[in-house]
């Protein structure tokens, strides 16, 4: 057998192969068109106009929170590994 014969049954060895892929392809695709539910109405309580409102409320007197100063005072300890660093 010479190369051009080899060559051309390899040829319609992969032409036959991309057919039956293609067959395969079609026979399992399905070719409806999917049912897609029509849009309807948004549901809403009442109509929006899109307009913000804000409550007309007095501030308060007093603050709300009280005089907050930190637990712990001055720098934190440096680890182990830095401590030889400073200096």
């Amino acid at each position: 057998m010479n190369a051009k014969t080899l060559k051309l049954m390899a040829a319609g060895a992969g032409g036959a192969a991309v057919i039956a892929m293609g067959g395969l392809t079609m026979a399992t695709t399905s070719w409806a068109e999917p049912e897609t539910p029509t849009p309807g109405p948004v549901p809403t309580e009442e109509a929006t106009t899109g307009e913000t409102t804000t409550l007309m409320t007095p501030p308060p007197t007093t603050p709300t929170t009280s005089s907050v100063a930190p637990e712990i005072e001055g720098p934190a300890p440096l680890p182990p590994e830095q401590e030889d660093l400073v200096g």
